[in-house]
């Protein structure tokens, strides 16, 4: 008997739910994952998240060759490419891990419908989240949770499934074409990013293994720190799946250093992921409006083409902000706090639609998913699923970069024309007197941007939009 295992966003072979249960019900397994161009062109299209795709699915078939199987690459839509390798393998299973985004949601429909037509039977599995199914988690009342601290504490107590160990032998039909990974090129996608993470399971594991290998107990304390890099950068992996969220918590809790802050804070991270999946699940029509109904349409958006570019290329002037984009420019990822910085200065201070920010951080991060990417904006923006007033959101990017970036560190890393600059001008370089700026050789204006706007006319500027919108 065979079975196809389609993979989706779970590139990986330990804790895999749907390969452990194609194995037990199967003889042989096909692996195969379908390169759909409605995805890769479609509305988060991404050259520099592709890429990293690549590199996964090129690690994931030389982990299952390393077991006697191959990953099977098709291109085209899964409705029809499924039912054909069915056909030509004799397979009559397709096991996955449940996907409980919209868009999944919509395509497995598609995909249903015709692997029935074809008499084939698909069987979903856990796999994506930390919880079996993030839909589940409701209220007392039985309605979805949209605060997240209330989640959190239902979360914490919703029953987890046990990991499993990858498999150590996948037999698979002899006569199957594997296919091959493509080039980014040849699927019409170019790299915009200039040092990415590597990615594939084993790299997600190496830097699961160094992050749990001692900086995880400074976790809680050291998050926020910019210039420290205490972050566990394991969010690309996480994103395809390459690392189970369900076995990080595991190794978060019985590990050595499960008792540490560090390890909770990091849980409760993954958390985060699980509550913005819940959102995104319960209300898909939020993904493109706000999810407070009184700021749709009423928060006037500034129409700022200058001010825009200025912040994707890291001109604004506000040396923390510019490093944050600049860093995403050049790795596919940013600092979290940093983020968050980057996005209260394009809403708040340039008045911007979040809708652009968040479009630009989907084209260029490894990272990018659309629950957590959107949940995030839209906190950020004041308008998503949380009580906080607009005046908590809004990030003074001098007094963020002297608590989170104290001796720049982060700054230099980035913004090499302030290499010189002396600590006690670099949060605000434009204060330099002339002959200073001339010792640093950073001259403001030149070697770097007069900052574009005012921070405090823009943050009371701010304010009055959000009270304007809120009583309309």
């Amino acid at each position: 008997m065979v079975a196809l295992l389609w993979f989706r966003r779970d590139l990986r072979l330990h804790d895999h739910p749907a390969l452990c249960a194609g194995l037990a019900r199967h003889e042989q397994i096909v692996p195969v994952f379908c390169l759909d161009d409605r995805l890769l062109h479609g509305r988060h299209a991404s050259g520099a998240r592709t890429a990293f795709l690549l590199e996964c699915l090129t690690d994931l078939d030389e982990q299952l060759a390393a077991r006697g199987a191959r990953l099977v690459i098709r291109h085209g839509p899964p409705e029809r490419e499924l039912p054909a390798l069915a056909r030509e393998t004799g397979a009559t299973e397709v096991h996955l891990s449940a996907d409980p985004g919209p868009y999944e949601t919509a395509r497995g429909r598609r995909v249903r419908a015709a692997l029935e037509r074809a008499g084939v039977t698909g069987h979903a599995h856990p796999g994506v989240s930390v919880v079996d199914d993030v839909r589940a988690i409701r209220t007392g009342q039985g309605r979805p949770y949209t605060v997240f601290t209330p989640f959190y504490r239902t979360w914490q107590g919703t029953p987890r499934r046990p990991v499993l160990d990858a498999p150590g032998r996948i037999s698979m039909p002899e006569r199957t074409r594997p296919g091959r990974v493509p080039s980014l090129a040849s699927l019409g996608l170019r790299q915009e990013v200039a040092e990415p993470a590597p990615g594939g399971e084993r790299a997600g594991l190496a830097r699961l293994a160094a992050f749990l290998d001692g900086p995880v107990r400074d976790y809680d304390s050291g998050r926020d720190q910019a210039g420290a890099d205490g972050s566990s950068r394991l969010s690309p992996y996480l994103r395809f799946g390459c690392l189970s969220p369900r076995a990080v918590e595991d190794q978060l809790t019985q590990g050595s250093g499960a008792a540490s802050a560090g390890a909770t804070a990091l849980r409760r991270q993954l958390c985060w992921r699980d509550f913005y999946q819940h959102v995104l699940v319960h209300y898909p029509e939020n993904s493109r409006q706000e999810f407070q109904p009184r700021y749709r349409g009423t928060l006037g958006w500034v129409t700022d083409e200058p001010g825009f570019t200025a912040w994707t290329e890291g001109r604004t002037g506000f040396p923390l902000v510019d490093a944050g984009m600049r860093q995403l420019r050049r790795e596919g990822w940013m600092h979290n706090r940093v983020r968050l910085l980057a996005g209260s200065f394009l809403t708040k201070d340039l008045g911007i639609d979040w809708r652009r920010g968040e479009a630009w951080f989907m084209r260029l991060l490894l990272d990018g998913d659309q629950a957590s990417n959107n949940g995030n904006w839209q906190w950020i923006a004041s308008v998503g699923v949380d009580p906080q007033p607009a005046f908590r959101r809004i990030y003074n990017p001098v007094l963020q970069q002297q608590r989170f970036d104290p001796d720049g560190r982060y700054v230099r890393r980035y913004l090499p024309e302030l290499a010189r600059v002396p600590d006690s001008y670099l949060a605000e370089p434009w204060r330099m007197p002339l002959a200073q700026q001339q010792r640093a050789g950073c001259l403001i204006g030149r070697d770097y941007p007069v900052p574009i706007v005012e921070h405090k006319t823009a943050r009371l500027a701010a304010l009055d939009r959000y009270r304007a919108a809120a009583k309309d």
